[in-house]
């Protein structure tokens, strides 16, 4: 008996300590990346959105959340990644309805683009942040190169083991409590760097989207209908990557056929004020603070009148949660703005917020 007694704390001991390495050697993404976290961060937030927004950078960098409480009493939560491919967003989605269920889902179409997986480093940034579930070795077994293995995403010390010559003290700092860097998933950016030259699209060879793509959104739409939400389709007023007419006219007859509402944003700038030579952080890539606060107040106005969305604001214990949420939102926005002031540009995530947070 003494014997079996020592040999399981052996190997208790043993797997607490893998358990501990693992989580030593996995990057923080505290000081770049920002994009790594969030994923994670949503299992820390409340669970009560009447809206979830799934998909890529197009909604993570575009749409406020902060903005949509303030000016309609819509609660929201943007589960978004960088590169977020359509499977991806379908197991988001599928995992969201197991700690909560939203009135409507909101997918950013871009990712159509992707038929097949794309990159490990992309792949990292959405699923290793993702807690254990079956729809996470789903979204695992859907996104992996043919080079990568399942095992890896699920213990990623076999992955991130050679890391260790690379550590930081932000690996350890942060090793058991990291600051939170987004406002319920957005992630703020209030520097600009101006459209100087609107791309032209080269031409493709076809521009039907993959099949693999067609039957994530075939899989979504369901899913919504089955859980009674309501599934609206977007593209985000992003002119970078260049969106074709043909995929425009795609997505629209999609929506029409399966009784979903689409709307295109990058028509629309002039109706939401937005000037591609202050409202973007990147040349077009991304909204910036100013373009997202825009783009957002413009959306709020189509959820309200087309989704019975009701005004929360009067819920004093709601209003009481998300008045933190605004004052760390205008906190942010107040540091950023300071940091643009003294160095000409946003050198980190705003220098005061690093140092207080920290």
């Amino acid at each position: 008996m003494k014997k079996i007694l020592i040999n399981i704390t052996c190997i208790v001991l043993a797997v607490l300590f893998l358990a501990f390495l693992q989580k030593l050697f996995m990057p923080k993404y505290m000081s770049s990346i920002y994009e790594g976290n969030l994923i994670e961060e949503y299992y820390d937030s409340d669970k009560d959105h009447d809206v979830i927004f799934i998909g890529d950078c197009e909604v993570f960098s575009n749409v406020s959340p902060i903005v949509l409480w303030e000016k309609y009493g819509i609660t929201s939560y943007i589960r978004g990644s960088a590169q977020q491919l359509v499977w991806q967003s379908y197991y988001l989605f599928e995992e969201t309805l197991k700690y909560e269920k939203p009135d409507v889902v909101v997918f950013n179409v871009l990712a159509m683009k992707y038929n097949e997986p794309q990159k490990e480093a992309y792949n990292r940034l959405t699923l290793d942040g993702m807690k254990l579930s079956k729809s996470k070795i789903d979204a695992i077994r859907a996104s992996m190169l043919e080079e990568e293995s399942l095992i890896t995403y699920l213990f990623p010390i076999l992955r991130y083991h050679s890391r260790w010559s690379e550590l930081t003290w932000e690996d350890f700092r942060y090793l058991f409590n990291k600051r939170k860097v987004s406002h319920n998933g957005y992630l703020m950016r209030s520097d600009t760097k101006p459209v100087t030259v609107v791309p032209e699209g080269r031409k493709l060879p076809d521009y039907s989207f993959g099949e693999n793509a067609w039957y994530y959104l075939d899989k979504m739409t369901k899913l919504a209908r089955e859980n009674g939400i309501e599934l609206m389709l977007i593209k985000s007023p992003s002119i970078y990557p260049y969106w074709y007419e043909e995929w425009d006219e795609q997505i629209a007859q999609y929506a029409k056929e399966n009784d979903l509402l689409y709307v295109n944003f990058l028509p629309l700038a002039d109706q939401m004020n937005i000037d591609y030579s202050k409202d973007t952080y990147d040349g077009g890539l991304h909204m910036n603070l100013a373009g997202a606060e825009k783009f957002t107040a413009y959306l709020g106005k189509i959820l309200k009148e087309n989704y019975n969305l009701e005004d929360r604001r009067g819920d004093t214990k709601l209003a009481a949660v998300w008045q933190d949420k605004v004052e760390f939102y205008e906190w942010m926005k107040q540091d950023q703005a300071m940091e643009m002031e003294k160095y000409g540009y946003l050198k980190s995530y705003g220098a005061a917020a690093q140092a207080i947070i920290n």
